[in-house]
């Protein structure tokens, strides 16, 4: 379930005009912008930002970035963004970077439905004028690239149908790979990129059910063995990626120094999808709400914008 909590009605003139208010004078009314685009869904800022774009005949999101900054001023861009946009700017900033963090190609190419997949790679052709697909295997190499261009690159079947007789079968084929640490192997990747999410749930189900662990635990290596880790990130967004998400949040509260891009990425991410859940098992996991944790730990204009689209504006 959403955590978000937006107005039924609404008009997108009127809040492109306050927002635009908020920005004139000396000094930025964050508070103002929080109000309103932190109660609006994704229809109703597409809407909003047509409105700016049609009234003032610049883009809101350039108008952002001018007046706002640091943690806040990427977070609320993100959100005002489209989400297969936003996904494909996030893509790309993760491609550019010095150190990329393949953990967020790996949550768009596994945690996105295929046709949300699809329009990712649409808005970051437009964007970009590259395919996301050519921009991962020239910004990567090797197994990571194969990985990587694999799962970007698939089209997984929706339904719920499942072949037992062949999930059996390639969950022998996946532990007899990992078992001669063939991690590479070709077949690991067919299977990881090719198959439905259902399929591949009953395939991991039987690899514990046969071998006694699961299929994770044979993918355990030296902790900066990057596609190792990439391994068993795609398999975690598949297996469960609430779960998943959980852990990324803990791991972003709980690091030297709070990781905001994870933060802010599974919060603005998942806030109209399935945060409610996310944070039901961060909870669970941390024995503290994430809405308490970002009042304690986060500050300012971030932490109130981060508290709105948490559905708790009061920390």
């Amino acid at each position: 379930m959403a955590t978000l909590i937006a107005p039924k009605d609404f008009s997108p003139v009127e809040d492109a005009e306050n927002i635009k208010k908020a920005c004139l004078g000396w000094g930025t009314d964050e508070k103002a912008i929080i109000s309103i685009l932190g109660h609006r869904n994704a229809t109703q800022r597409k809407l909003i930002r047509l409105a700016y774009e049609e009234i003032y005949n610049e883009d809101l999101i350039n108008q952002l970035k001018s007046e706002l900054s640091g943690d806040f001023e990427r977070a609320i861009c993100h959100w005002t963004l489209d989400p297969a946009d936003r996904d494909a700017v996030l893509a790309n900033a993760v491609l550019k970077a010095s150190k990329p963090d393949y953990r967020v190609i790996i949550e768009i190419a596994c945690v996105r439905s295929a046709e949300e997949l699809l329009a990712v790679k649409r808005a970051y052709r437009f964007r970009f004028k590259h395919s996301l697909e050519e921009d991962v295997s020239s910004c990567t190499n090797g197994d990571i690239r194969q990985l990587l261009v694999a799962v970007v690159s698939s089209y997984r079947y929706e339904g719920n149908e499942i072949d037992e007789s062949t999930s059996h079968f390639e969950a022998n084929i996946l532990h007899d790979a990992i078992k001669a640490k063939a991690f590479n192997h070709e077949e690991i990747i067919r299977v990881l990129s090719t198959r439905s999410k259902p399929q591949l749930n009953a395939t991991f189900n039987h690899h514990r059910d046969i071998h006694g662990s699961s299929i994770t635990k044979g993918l355990m290596g030296e902790p900066g063995d990057e596609y190792l880790a990439a391994l068993r990130t795609v398999i975690r967004c598949i297996r469960d990626p609430k779960k998943y998400y959980a852990k990324v949040l803990r791991n972003a509260m709980n690091a030297v120094g709070i990781d905001e891009d994870a933060l802010s990425r599974v919060i603005v991410t998942r806030a109209e999808k399935d945060l409610k859940e996310i944070m039901e098992l961060y909870l669970k996991r941390n024995n503290i709400s994430l809405e308490k944790a970002v009042a304690r730990d986060i500050g300012g204009d971030y932490k109130a914008f981060l508290l709105a689209i948490l559905g708790s504006d009061e920390p």
